[in-house]
């Protein structure tokens, strides 16, 4: 029986590349120039710095214009509150890897509402989806790819005829 996987998922590689590219571009902006800002990764853990408010909300501009770039969704980046520490402001981006229970449990509803012949069930991390025709599958896939709730990327792997 056919089947493929649906996970969600960041490639470490590309987000790092992002990061550096994103430093690169601050020591080339006037508007950065003399200022301390830098970008840190730890992890799956985008930290940002910089000595104003604004200046935070441009250096995640700038980091989502590297991760388009990239390849890398930055809808998979959630960030958090941003910090004031002494005379420095700092905020964290993180960007989350496989799918949580509510959005898999979410997906097997919708795709069951859909009336489209395919199972899905939840395994660990991802969502597995099994169906007897190829196209259904394929129908399976268009409606993730097209629903506009879920707000997440994702990726579709293990196609098996």
């Amino acid at each position: 029986m056919p089947s493929f996987d649906i996970i969600s998922e960041v490639d470490t590689v590309e987000l790092k590349n992002a990061v550096d590219n994103s430093n690169r571009e601050l020591d080339t902006r006037f508007d950065f120039r003399n200022v301390e800002a830098t970008f840190s990764l730890d992890k799956e853990i985008v930290k940002m710095s910089a000595e104003a408010e604004f200046q935070l909300l441009q250096m995640r501009d700038i980091l989502r214009g590297n991760l388009a770039k990239r390849g890398v969704d930055a809808r998979a980046m959630e960030t958090k509150n941003i910090v004031h520490t002494g005379k420095t402001y700092s905020q964290e981006a993180m960007f989350k890897q496989g799918i949580d229970t509510p959005v898999a449990k979410q997906i097997v509803k919708m795709l069951k509402d859909s009336k489209i012949k395919v199972q899905a069930s939840i395994q660990g991390d991802k969502v597995r989806v099994t169906g007897k025709k190829r196209d259904d599958l394929q129908a399976a896939m268009a409606l993730v790819r097209g629903s506009e709730e879920l707000d997440k990327p994702f990726q579709f792997e293990n196609f098996r005829d």
